[in-house]
């Protein structure tokens, strides 16, 4: 983060996520092992080389990424809770979801919408 004489009035942080793919007890059925993972970035979701990962429990962490990635108070469930369960009510698969570092974003860069003018 630049310092406080750099800062700038449209900045925003997020966190990037890491998503890791954990066993349980039962057996996984989905196209998805234990160690598999990927990165999410700001916009941007980045498996390792060579791994693909599956699109229906994909689908299901999808709306809980953007939540994650911002900041939260240290008592809401978003700040404390990282396990999500496999969406196939057959497979043992969770999905650990881990903040691993803030971000600084600039509203200027991220969109092409104009902020609204500020109040009074």
């Amino acid at each position: 983060m630049p310092p406080a004489s750099q800062k700038h009035d449209d900045e925003f942080t997020l966190w990037d996520l890491r998503v890791e793919v954990m066993a349980t007890d039962r057996p996984m059925v989905c196209n998805h092992r234990a160690g598999d993972s990927f990165e999410v970035s700001g916009e941007s979701l980045t498996p390792p080389p060579g791994q693909g990962f599956p699109i229906y429990p994909l689908a299901a962490l999808l709306p809980l990424l953007p939540a994650k990635q911002r900041p939260s108070e240290a008592n809401d469930w978003m700040t404390t809770d990282s396990e999500v369960a496999c969406p196939d009510p057959h497979c043992g698969g969770r999905f650990r979801i881990l903040r691993t570092r803030r971000r600084t974003f600039r509203h200027s860069e991220t969109t092409a919408t104009p902020r609204p003018a500020a109040d009074g």
